[in-house]
């Protein structure tokens, strides 16, 4: 999510995003994926628990998750890298080792681990990309789950297999599985972005329409905000 592209004419912002449409069109996006056959159970008591997921600019993914029933607070920010490097101007370059990131908290007693694994493989990014996501590249847009322990990393690495095995994707599924990580807040000009610029070119084609997916796909986890 490099300064530059917020200048791109619309124009070639467009052409970015048809190509990228028509790549996930050829790959069956905007589809519900398999619910995951592991999955930690629904807490009988509301509560708190956090997983912090990557998948290429975070407005979009955090948009996303904003609009989840059961999602108490989703935070754009870095993770993968040091606190020293937790910038955006730094993350921006791609040479920090963070990973602009959404720290997803949630009340297990309404939403599982699961249910917000299967949203993001179905509709917030395409897994199968490597270090990019649409028109952005570099590793700071990697696909990347940083899990909070054990129990997170089996659901995980269990549904990561299962979309594998039956083979989804016409490409390998690149996100990594990765240990827990701190999180860094980004700065504030980057949170709840999409919901206060919904007339940015960039929005509109790339972030818009997660959401849009989001509500057709998953009607019963929608909430409108």
């Amino acid at each position: 999510m490099a300064t530059i592209r917020k200048v791109v004419p619309v124009a070639a912002l467009a052409v970015l995003a048809l190509g990228w449409f028509c790549a996930r069109a050829r790959g069956g996006a905007a589809v519900v994926l398999p619910a995951p056959a592991v999955d930690l159970p629904r807490a009988s008591e509301p509560g708190r628990q956090t997983v912090v997921l990557a998948g290429g600019c975070f407005w979009g993914i955090e948009a996303v998750f904003r609009h989840v029933k059961g999602v108490v607070e989703a935070t754009s920010g870095y993770a993968g890298g040091s606190a020293e490097t937790a910038r955006y101007e730094l993350v921006s370059d791609g040479d920090t080792g963070h990973a602009e990131s959404v720290r997803v908290t949630f009340d297990p007693a309404q939403v599982s681990l699961g249910q917000l694994l299967q949203i993001f493989f179905s509709v917030a990014h395409d897994p199968t990309e490597v270090n990019r996501q649409g028109p952005d590249t570099g590793t700071q847009y990697r696909s990347a789950i940083f899990v909070s322990g054990a129990a997170q990393k089996r659901v995980v690495d269990a549904y990561v297999a299962q979309l594998e095995q039956a083979k989804v994707f016409p490409r390998p599924i690149a996100t990594e599985v990765a240990p827990p990580a701190t999180f860094y807040p980004a700065e504030a000009t980057h949170q709840n972005y999409a919901a206060l610029h919904p007339n940015n070119p960039y929005i509109l084609i790339n972030d818009a329409p997660k959401v849009t997916h989001l509500r057709e796909l998953f009607p019963a986890l929608y909430r409108a905000r």
